[in-house]
């Protein structure tokens, strides 16, 4: 199979990277497609462009030797633009990448992930906020825009292309309001008064059920309202001895609700998946 030239630029190299580090996270069993049409089961390999010809419902995707330029085109076409532009290109490259279909497997997971790191890179979000969680909580409605992106244009009037460009006007336009969508929805969530009541709610619960240490409320606000808090602070605001202390900043810690660099380092609070319902509700979408 083809490798990715890094000297083609950065983002083909930064494409491929994604591919990579996506696909080896995933269990053996779940590296591979098969031909709808021979049952033959092919291992997709993390990070290596397709070699052989695909089918994508109606769509059949370029040739496996254009694929390495195809891909350098697109670098070319949505790098070195201007802030607007460089927003606008998020959206217009995640359908094109798409339409390319470069790896094996994995392209719609590439596709999100790049624009993800397009729009950080654009709008310095700090990663508060994903345009994919959108993606996703509308389904149906962006493979339908996907879907006619991939139509021929129509008529003289519709781009220049050999794809529609009108189609690929209305996707953009739906993409970048799923981003606005997503930063009005991460603001409400955000609200530090909010925020706050949840985690301390969580933690009177937590303390009730046993699962963590009395006094561990107190440790979580401080850190909510300070930022972090040393452990020497941490002694002194609960009014305990080191060793109890250390432990209830080990259970805080041990069930991912605080973090720290190392063991003299400074306490902080973390944000752990497996908290996420309890503290942020309706980050994810529900599960069908």
């Amino acid at each position: 199979m083809a490798k990715v030239n890094h000297a083609s630029g950065n983002r083909v190299e930064m494409i491929a990277e994604i591919h990579r580090r996506f696909c080896e996270l995933l269990p053996p069993d779940l590296l591979f497609v098969e031909n709808p049409r021979t049952g033959e089961k092919i291992p997709v390999e993390p990070g290596i462009l397709r070699d052989r010809d695909v089918e994508v419902g109606r769509l059949i995707a370029i040739s496996p030797g254009a694929v390495p330029r195809f891909l350098e085109r697109l670098n070319k076409a949505y790098s070195n633009a201007g802030r607007i532009e460089a927003i606008l290109a998020a959206g217009c490259a995640h359908h094109r990448l798409l339409w390319g279909h470069p790896f094996l497997d994995g392209n719609g997971c590439v596709a999100r992930l790049m624009s993800y790191a397009m729009l950080k890179s654009a709008l310095d979000t700090k990663g508060l906020w994903s345009v994919a969680r959108g993606l996703a909580r509308n389904v149906k409605e962006y493979k339908d825009h996907l879907v006619s992106c991939d139509q021929p244009r129509r008529g003289d009037r519709d781009g220049r292309g050999s794809l529609s460009e009108a189609a690929l006007a209305n996707f953009t336009a739906f993409f970048l309001q799923t981003c606005i969508d997503q930063v009005h929805f991460m603001e409400s969530l955000m609200k530090p008064d909010r925020l706050r009541d949840r985690i301390m709610i969580w933690a009177e619960e937590e303390i009730r059920a046993r699962n963590l240490p009395a006094k561990s409320d107190t440790i979580l606000r401080a850190v909510l309202l300070q930022g972090s808090l040393s452990r020497a602070d941490a002694v002194a605001l609960l009014g305990v001895n080191v060793r109890t202390a250390r432990r209830i900043t080990s259970a805080l810690l041990d069930i991912g609700a605080l973090t720290s660099a190392s063991t003299r380092a400074p306490l902080q609070l973390a944000f752990p998946a497996k908290l996420a319902g309890r503290w942020m509700p309706g980050l994810f979408p529900d599960e069908e």
